[in-house]
C-alpha cells in the first residue's frame, strides 16, 4: 500500500476527488453540436438526442448520410489533467451513404479545438480519438483504439505509423453497454481502458499527421495541452450514459 501512495502521488493524481457528471441525462445543457456543412449550434435533423438518460445519435430523420460528421462538444470547460468515464452502445442500422468503415463505429474525441474555429466543412476536430468500434460477429474488431485527426502521438516512444493504431481489447460482438476510460495527463501520458482493462497507452499529443485544417497549418508541430471534450457522430445508430470526469491535479 505504501508503494502505491507513492505512485500515485508521483503521476500528482488526487484520489479524493470526486466524479463530476457533465452531462446530466435530461437535456444538452453545456454541450453544443457541430456537424460537417452546417453552423455550430444547428442540431441538423435532430441527430443528437436526449432519451433514456442517454445521448442518442439518431438517424431516423436521415434519407442518405452525405458526408454529415458530426460532434457533440462539452463546452463548459476545457480539460487538462483528468479521469473520464463512460458507456457506449451501437444499435439499428447501418445509414444508407456514410462510408464502410463507420459501420458500429464511433468515438471520443479528446484535446478537441474550440468547436467555434472549426471550419464550416471541417469533417472533424484537431483532437486525439478514442475509436469506439462494435464487433461484426467475424474476426477479431478491437475497441478504444487511437487515431488522430490533425494530430500526431507516440506509442512505445516512436511516432504512430498510421492514422488509426488498434489496442489489444477484446471484441463486442453484443450491441450492449461498454464502459470506457480514459486517463489524460495534459499531452504527456494517455491510457485507454475498457471494461477495467488498460488497452493502449500513448504519448506526446501534438498536431500533425492528416486532416489539419487550414487555420491549424502553422501549428504543425504544437503540443495539445488541453482541449474540449467530444462525441461523434459518424453514420451509425450509438448512444453515451454515464458521462462523468474527475479532474486530476
Amino acid at each position: 500500500m505504501l508503494y502505491l501512495f507513492y505512485l500515485l502521488n508521483f503521476f500528482n493524481l488526487n484520489i479524493n476527488n470526486d466524479w463530476v457528471y457533465i452531462f446530466n441525462g435530461k437535456n444538452l445543457d453545456n454541450w453544443e453540436i457541430k456537424i460537417r456543412n452546417h453552423k455550430l449550434g444547428d442540431n441538423y435533423k435532430k441527430t443528437f438526442k436526449v432519451e433514456d438518460s442517454s445521448i442518442k445519435v439518431s438517424y431516423e430523420n436521415y434519407e442518405s448520410f452525405e458526408d454529415k460528421f458530426g460532434h457533440i462538444f462539452y463546452t463548459k470547460k476545457k480539460f487538462q489533467n483528468y479521469h473520464l468515464s463512460l458507456e457506449y452502445k451501437f444499435s439499428g442500422e447501418h445509414l444508407k451513404g456514410a462510408p464502410g468503415w463507420s459501420i458500429k463505429n464511433s468515438g471520443i474525441m479528446l484535446h478537441c479545438q474550440d468547436p467555434k474555429t472549426m471550419l464550416i466543412d471541417q469533417e472533424f476536430p484537431v483532437s486525439a480519438e478514442m475509436q469506439l468500434l462494435g464487433g461484426l460477429n467475424k474476426g477479431d474488431r478491437s475497441t478504444a483504439n487511437i487515431c488522430t485527426p490533425g494530430t500526431d502521438v507516440d506509442i512505445n516512444g516512436e511516432k504512430a505509423k498510421y492514422h488509426c493504431v488498434n489496442s489489444n481489447s477484446l471484441t463486442y460482438n453484443q450491441d450492449d453497454w461498454v464502459n470506457v476510460e480514459v486517463i489524460v495527463y495534459s499531452d504527456s501520458l494517455i491510457h485507454h481502458i475498457v471494461e477495467k482493462d488498460t488497452v493502449l497507452t500513448y504519448t506526446n499529443i501534438r498536431v500533425g499527421g492528416n486532416e489539419i485544417p487550414e487555420n491549424y497549418l502553422n501549428r504543425i508541430g504544437e503540443s495539445l495541452f488541453d482541449g474540449y471534450i467530444s462525441l461523434q457522430s459518424e453514420g451509425h445508430p450509438v448512444e453515451f450514459r454515464e458521462i462523468k470526469i474527475k479532474e486530476l491535479n
